[in-house]
């Protein structure tokens, strides 16, 4: 028998499909629980619909929606999650219209982006869960978050939200904050946003910042990533702010003493000094001699004596090395080192030890068009220039009497201390036969000798002392002569008289035909020879094998 009170509440209550009624729990079974709603017949409610089925128990009080007042088997159909969905819709479109924010749990991953709970499920795309899109999506699961509502469909009844904005929102609020209060030399905290060959982009809780290579270090770093890691936090100077286009400049090697500061008390100008080779150029080697203090050793400081093409002939990079302080520019922040001063010049003493005119001993070490080279000692060489072979003979190329290797004397003719030269010659050990040429030959004389050489104009003899002369073609034969190889052929030993002797220009005439002249035949024959044409006469040797078209028999 209902009481007064029991029925007046009871025909409040309106039992029709869709309504929201409170019941009390009355049964809870496997599958289901019965709820009193204060109806005629108790209604069902699937236990799956509790969040925590095992902490429901009879007597408690739970908001449910009517589904059906009957069903086949008379029971009253009850939801209460869609009890719970309906208050939620309704208190969601009441305080929380399009661009509003409100506070939800991430469910689950669905496709696409996750699922949240703000009272109904509600979708979160992807793209608008974070500024950077996240790689792992279970890492926001079971998470609380604040949320703007971007888009609401009342006819389907779904929600899309947005946590993105928030951050952006947020982060523009710090970063209009942050470009007020920051100011050149404050030390700010950051995060290493994104790295690129030029620098690394830091977050700095709202502004981004550029941290440029040059300023990550005192010392060489190839690119940022030796130095940084993408998430990496650290403090960071402000070096510049351009508040107009929200431009940062940050520095890291600036909270660290320059070492350029004392450098000139550190590294004297002639100290010995250690370091590393840090980088091979064409013209040098850069050596690291603490962080942020690298020399430079000219390819001209590597060594006295030696002609070094490049540093990397010698050098390696890497390689630990001693050197010599040359000089220091502390405004343009550049050393200059040395490796050869740390041994004696050879040069520095080179004329004492080779004095001018002084005989010296050696091995041929290379030969080149014009000279050979002779090895003095380590490192130290002499040239025999080509016209300081012979007195007597033009030598075109010195492998006419040199070979590499060959152990031979020489006279020492100049030492070029500035240019780093020594001038020797071997011509100069014996003494020049011109100078005498009246003792050995003289107009008149009859003579022998094998021919060395045949020209076009002439054939040429070589005589005693290292001389040779020359037969023109018209003193081959009385019978007129064509082609001087008809008649004559190298080393073929002939007979012939001196007919004249130019000292000045170092040549002598001979005539085979004249070797049983008569001395007023000579006469008449010199006569002859001194009126020929200035490009038929008897041209200096050296000339003749230039001007001439040479044409040689086969020994």
């Amino acid at each position: 028998m209902l009481t007064m009170e029991e029925a007046l509440r009871l025909s409040e209550k309106r039992f029709a499909a869709g309504e929201i009624v409170k019941g009390i729990i009355i049964e809870v079974r496997p599958k289901e629980v019965l709820v009193d709603i204060g109806y005629k017949s108790e209604g069902v409610v699937p236990i799956s619909e509790f969040e925590e089925p095992q902490v429901v128990k009879v007597g408690d009080e739970v908001d449910v929606l009517i589904e059906k007042l009957e069903d086949k088997e008379g029971m009253v159909v009850l939801s209460r999650e869609k009890a719970e969905f309906k208050k939620n819709w309704q208190k969601i479109l009441t305080i929380c219209n399009e661009g509003g924010t409100i506070e939800g749990k991430v469910k689950a991953i669905v496709k696409g982006g996750l699922l949240v709970n703000i009272g109904v499920e509600a979708f979160l795309p992807a793209s608008q869960i974070d500024i950077i899109p996240p790689r792992n999506l279970a890492a926001y699961v079971g998470n609380n978050y604040q949320f703007k509502v971007v888009k609401i469909n009342q006819d389907r009844q779904n929600i899309v939200l947005s946590r993105r904005e928030l951050i952006e929102q947020e982060r523009n609020e710090r970063r209009a904050k942050l470009l007020t209060e920051m100011m050149p030399g404050d030390i700010r905290k950051g995060t290493v946003k994104n790295l690129t060959d030029f620098g690394a982009f830091i977050d700095l809780n709202g502004l981004d910042g550029l941290l440029h290579i040059t300023d990550m270090s005192w010392g060489r770093i190839s690119h940022p990533s030796e130095m940084l890691k993408v998430g990496q936090e650290l403090d960071v100077v402000v070096l510049d702010i351009n508040r107009e286009k929200e431009r940062v400049s940050l520095g890291l090697k600036q909270k660290m003493a320059n070492p350029w500061d004392n450098i000139e008390t550190k590294y004297p100008v002639a100290a010995r000094v250690k370091g590393k080779v840090v980088n091979l150029v064409p013209y040098g080697a850069f050596v690291e001699l603490e962080p942020g203090v690298e020399g430079l050793v000219h390819v001209t400081e590597l060594s006295w004596t030696k002609r070094i093409a490049k540093p990397s002939d010698v050098l390696k990079q890497g390689q630990d090395l001693e050197a010599v302080v040359l000089g220091i520019n502390r405004e343009e922040q550049k050393i200059s080192l040395g490796i050869r001063q740390l041994e004696a010049n050879p040069w520095d003493t080179a004329e004492s030890k080779y004095p001018k005119d002084s005989h010296v001993r050696g091995k041929i070490r290379n030969l080149t068009s014009y000279g050979a080279f002779m090895e003095l000692e380590e490192g130290l060489d002499g040239m025999i220039h080509v016209s300081d072979l012979s007195w007597t003979r033009k030598i075109n190329h010195p492998s006419e009497v040199l070979k590499k290797g060959d152990e031979v004397e020489a006279v020492v003719l100049e030492v070029d201390k500035l240019n780093q030269r020594i001038s020797l010659g071997l011509k100069q050990l014996s003494e020049d036969p011109w100078e005498n040429i009246n003792k050995f030959y003289r107009v008149g004389d009859l003579v022998s000798g094998k021919i060395t050489k045949l020209a076009s104009f002439g054939a040429f003899v070589g005589l005693q002392h290292d001389i040779d002369g020359l037969v023109h073609i018209s003193q081959v034969s009385e019978e007129r002569v064509d082609k001087i190889k008809n008649v004559l052929k190298v080393d073929q030993e002939v007979t012939a008289r001196v007919i004249k002797i130019d000292k000045s220009e170092r040549r002598i005439g001979l005539s085979i035909k004249a070797a049983n002249y008569s001395p007023e035949q000579l006469k008449a024959e010199q006569a002859m020879l001194d009126a020929l044409k200035p490009g038929e006469d008897l041209v200096a040797l050296q000339h003749a094998f230039d001007a001439a078209e040479e044409s040689r028999e086969p020994r």
